[in-house]
C-alpha cells in the first residue's frame, strides 16, 4: 500500500490516510500542546470530548481521565475492557528548529508511508494510542462490550499517573495498553527502571589569561528510546564528548569551563558540548587532535551514526572556570561510567535484559554539576546491580549520588486469556502470527499489576521509529492494520461467567 505524498502544515490534509476517524483525532491532538507534566490542555480537550459524546468521565487527583463507554446491545455479558494510553509526550527539536512546545502545534509532513513532524517529535508516542481511544469512543457503530478508557498522565518523565493511580479507579478485569511501537508484536512484558542521580560541587576559579579559548561540540546522532534503541549501537553523545575530553586532559593544561549534553533520561543523548581551555600554544594541536578522533569514531559508527557531526570554534575568554580537581574526578568518572546493554536475556534470545543511559549533564545553580542516569532491568536484583554500579563509580569521582524507587517490571504471563484473543483475531485477520515479545523500555503495566493485580493484560501498536527524538516518525499502513485487529479484539472478548 503507498500513501501518495502531500504536504502537510499547521492544518493536516487526513483524506489520504486510512483509517480516516484514527487519523482525524491525531490531527486534532496534534494541535494541543502536551508536554510531560504540563497536560492541561490536552486534560481539558479530553473532559470537553467526553461532554460533547454525552460520555461518563472523572478525573483523579494527579490528572489521569476515565471516559466510560455502555457495551453495544448484545454485548453486555462481556468482560469489561480497559484502553489504556498516556497523553504526555517527550518534546524534542532540533538544534535550529523554533518551536515552543507549550503554545504551538506539531507540524506534521508525510514522506512515502511515513508521517513525520517538522523537526520535533511526533507525539505519536502515545498520541496515536490517545487517538485510538477516540476514536472507538466517538463512534456509534463499533462493537463492543462495556469499556472504560483510561488516559493517563507525565508517563515520560516519571510514570507520575501510573504510580497515582488510586483501586477502584478502574473496573476493568483487561486491559489493552496502546503504547507499544512494533505492528504485529504482542507485548507481554516489560522492564523494570530506575534513575541514578549524580551531583557534583565545584569550586569557581579565575579563568586563565592568555590560553585559548574553544567550544567542541558533538551533534547530528541518531538518539532514540533508551529502552528500544540501547542494544543498536548508537553512539551516546555523553560519553563520546567525555571520551575527547579524557585525550585532552591528559595532554594538556585543559580548564573545563562549561559542559552540556542530552535532555530526557529516556532518550540516548543525541548532542552534547564543552568550553574549555588549553595553553595558546596549542591552538592547532587540539584541532588536530580533534580531527584524528572524530575520524576514529565515526568509522567506529559508520553504520549507526551517519550524520555525526564534531565541531571546534574559538571562544571569547570566560572569567570563571570549574576547579581543577572536580574537573578531573568529573571527567575520570563520566568516563568510567557504564553506559549501554549490561546484559542480555539468558531465556529470549536477543532480548536486552539490563541497560544503562547516561542521559543527560547540565550545570545549576549552587556550583553543581547534575548528571542523570537511567537504568533498566527485567531483573529486579539485576537492575539494583547496575544502579549500584553506576553509584560506585560516581561516588569514586567525589559525586553525591542517589538511586531513584524506580518502577516494577511486567512479568510475563504466557496464558494470559487476552493474549490468546489477540493472537487468534490477529491471525484470522491477516493469516500469520504474531509475534510474542517482551520489551526493555518501561510501560505502565508493571505499575497497574502493583493496584490491579488480577488484570489480564496486553500491550499492542502500529509501528513507530526514532521516538523521543525528531527522527520520529509512524508507518502509516501499520496505523490501519493495527485498528482493525483491535477492533477485531472488542468484539471477541470473553463473556463473563
Amino acid at each position: 500500500m503507498k500513501i501518495l505524498s502531500i504536504n502537510i502544515h499547521k492544518h493536516m490534509n487526513k483524506t489520504e490516510l486510512k483509517p480516516v476517524e484514527v487519523f482525524h483525532f491525531f490531527e486534532e491532538i496534534c494541535k494541543v500542546p502536551r508536554p510531560s507534566k504540563k497536560e492541561e490542555k490536552i486534560i481539558q480537550y479530553l473532559i470537553a470530548f467526553a461532554n460533547k459524546y454525552k460520555l461518563e468521565s472523572k478525573i483523579d487527583e494527579a490528572g489521569n481521565i476515565l471516559i466510560k463507554k455502555p457495551a453495544t446491545k448484545g454485548k453486555e455479558h462481556l468482560h469489561t475492557v480497559v484502553l489504556q494510553s498516556h497523553i504526555d509526550m517527550v518534546c524534542e527539536k532540533n538544534s535550529d528548529v523554533d518551536h515552543d512546545f507549550m503554545n504551538d502545534p506539531i507540524q506534521t509532513i508525510v514522506d512515502g508511508e511515513w508521517l513525520k513532524a517538522k523537526g520535533t517529535t511526533l507525539g505519536a508516542d502515545n498520541g496515536i494510542g490517545v487517538a485510538t481511544q477516540l476514536a472507538v469512543l466517538s463512534s456509534d457503530e463499533i462493537e463492543h462490550g462495556p469499556l472504560e478508557c483510561l488516559f493517563t498522565v507525565d508517563e515520560e518523565t516519571g510514570l507520575t499517573g501510573a504510580f497515582a493511580l488510586k483501586e477502584g479507579f478502574i473496573s476493568g478485569d483487561i486491559l489493552i495498553n496502546l503504547d507499544s511501537e512494533d505492528e504485529g508484536e504482542l507485548f507481554i512484558g516489560c522492564a523494570g527502571g530506575a534513575n541514578t542521580l549524580a551531583e557534583y560541587t565545584y569550586q569557581p576559579i579565575s579563568a586563565p589569561k592568555d590560553y585559548f579559548y574553544f567550544r567542541v561540540d558533538i551533534k547530528g546522532l541518531s538518539g532514540g528510546h533508551s529502552g528500544d534503541d540501547i542494544n543498536k549501537n548508537r553512539a551516546n553523545a555523553n560519553k563520546q564528548l567525555v571520551r575527547f575530553l579524557s585525550i585532552l586532559a591528559d595532554k594538556y593544561d585543559l580548564y573545563l569551563c562549561e559542559i552540556n549534553g542530552g535532555n530526557l533520561h529516556n532518550a540516548i543523548p543525541r548532542e552534547a558540548y564543552a568550553v574549555c581551555a588549553v595553553p595558546m600554544a596549542y591552538k592547532e594541536p587540539i584541532r588536530i587532535d580533534l580531527n584524528v578522533f572524530a575520524s576514529e569514531v565515526e568509522a567506529e559508527y559508520a553504520v549507526t551514526e551517519p550524520n555525526m557531526k564534531w565541531v571546534l570554534q574559538s571562544e571569547s575568554p570566560v572569567s570563571v572556570a570549574i576547579d581543577r580537581e572536580t574537573t578531573t574526578r568529573l571527567i575520570k568518572s563520566l568516563y568510567a561510567v557504564f553506559n549501554g546493554v549490561f546484559a542480555m536475556s539468558q531465556e529470549i534470545p536477543g532480548f536486552v535484559e539490563t541497560s544503562s543511559n547516561l542521559a543527560s549533564i547540565k550545570m545549576s545553580d549552587n556550583n553543581i554539576i547534575r548528571v542523570v542516569t537511567s537504568q533498566r532491568s527485567s531483573t529486579l536484583s539485576s537492575r539494583k546491580d547496575v544502579s549500584a554500579a553506576v553509584k560506585a563509580a560516581f561516588e569514586l569521582g567525589g559525586a553525591k549520588v542517589n538511586v531513584g524507587d524506580g518502577y516494577p517490571g511486567w512479568k510475563p504471563n504466557p496464558a494470559s486469556p487476552i493474549l490468546k484473543v489477540a493472537q487468534e483475531t490477529y491471525i484470522r485477520l491477516f493469516g500469520v502470527e504474531p509475534k510474542v515479545k517482551a520489551i526493555h523500555a518501561g510501560l505502565e503495566c508493571g505499575l497497574f499489576l502493583e493496584k490491579y493485580p488480577s488484570l489480564d493484560m496486553v500491550s499492542f501498536g502500529p509501528t513507530l521509529r526514532g521516538v523521543h527524538s525528531p527522527d520520529e516518525r509512524m508507518l502509516i499502513p501499520t496505523v490501519d492494520k493495527f485498528w482493525r485487529h483491535l477492533l477485531e479484539v472488542l468484539v471477541n472478548i470473553p463473556a463473563k461467567k
